[in-house]
């Protein structure tokens, strides 16, 4: 009984996990994230300035 016990341990622990390799990591996701919203912030800074600079009389 052991015997059978000890094999069923050592093959559990031994079994090697298939990771679910479908996303992308938490950094790399993060930095797409930020990278997007630095562009979004650039679009709107530049639509405001030239919205201003096209009002602002000479």
């Amino acid at each position: 009984m052991l015997a059978l016990y000890s094999y069923l341990t050592a093959t559990l622990h031994t079994r090697v996990r298939v990771r679910d390799q479908r996303g992308l990591s938490q950094s790399t996701e993060n930095a797409i994230l930020l990278a997007g919203a630095v562009g979004i912030a650039v679009l709107i800074i530049s639509a405001i300035t030239a919205y201003v600079q096209a009002n602002l009389p000479s």
